[in-house]
């Protein structure tokens, strides 16, 4: 269980903030922060991780304070056992792959787990290399390895899928999930998208201006009522057709271009560019927007 009480005065570009939450994280549970720029999410991953220092507050974690501004109770960063990957990546441009990984090994602690990262997110053929001669989605995950290292028991992700392009998102994702279900993490991420939340999350916490406006499952808080069925997928509006009485959508979801029709006293509330919810229930597809 992680739990944060803090407060922060920021600095941000529309004038001074005050950061205020009041949170708890179950453990094993993977919970997205989602919010505007600005709203705070990368100062509370920076407090959790002791590079940002709460002006009021506590963190506590499985029952231990790392943070009690009151108490002057504060656990050194390195004390803390977390992984952390940030947007740069961080990684060290002289070492190869492999020597990036065993640098993060705790003194005295197995290499094994070396060679079971580098097998679990498919590394195994660039490990010898560096990596300024690697894409953007194999940093990445070199990265991600890198912090699973020590084994932490909570990995910390600030918008990891940023700079890579849909289809290794996707890859991404997937690895980031089976490393939280093998490793038994508990994981925070900061995302923009909600189709990635809607797929990766257990929970999902909305800022806005340091505050807390909203909390609960990614269905709960993104569509305006619970719905089920058999397929669910989120997706795009690119286009609408009026055809006779009917109007065709065209819907974007992931890399594929799907079809739907929709009548007319339907359409009012959609508009090109509407992220939506797909469902399909017994081969009838209802579309739901996402708020």
């Amino acid at each position: 269980m992680i739990h944060l009480n803090i407060e922060k005065n920021l600095h941000t570009a529309e004038g001074d903030m005050n950061l205020c939450i009041d949170i708890s994280i179950k453990k094993g549970e993977f919970t997205t922060l989602y919010g505007a720029s600005g709203a705070g999410k990368t100062s509370i991953l920076r407090m959790i991780t002791g590079l940002l220092k709460a002006d009021k507050g506590t963190i506590t974690v499985d029952g231990t304070l790392w943070n009690d501004v009151r108490y002057k109770i504060f656990r050194k960063p390195g004390a803390r056992n977390l992984g952390v990957v940030f947007q740069d990546y961080a990684l060290f441009p002289t070492m190869s792959v492999r020597e990036n990984l065993e640098f993060a090994l705790n003194k005295g602690q197995s290499p094994v787990i070396i060679d079971e990262l580098i097998q679990m997110v498919a590394l195994d053929k660039l490990q010898h290399r560096k990596p300024d001669s690697l894409s953007g989605g194999q940093q990445q995950r070199v990265a991600l390895a890198r912090a699973l290292v020590k084994k932490p028991s909570i990995l910390l992700l600030d918008e990891p899928f940023s700079a890579v392009d849909l289809a290794m998102r996707k890859k991404l994702q997937d690895y980031i999930l089976l490393l939280h279900k093998r490793y038994e993490l508990t994981t925070i991420m900061i995302s923009h998208d909600i189709g990635e939340i809607i797929k990766m999350s257990d929970n999902v916490y909305v800022l806005e201006k340091g505050v807390i406006v909203k909390q609960g499952t990614p269905m709960a808080v993104f569509t305006h009522q619970n719905i089920s069925g058999k397929f669910q997928f989120t997706g795009e509006i690119i286009k609408i057709e009026k055809e006779d009485i009917i109007y065709v959508i065209t819907l974007l979801i992931g890399n594929n271009i799907v079809k739907t029709v929709m009548m007319p006293s339907e359409i009012d509330i959609f508009s090109i560019g509407d992220k939506v919810m797909v469902v399909s229930k017994a081969f009838n597809p209802l579309i739901q927007k996402i708020i």
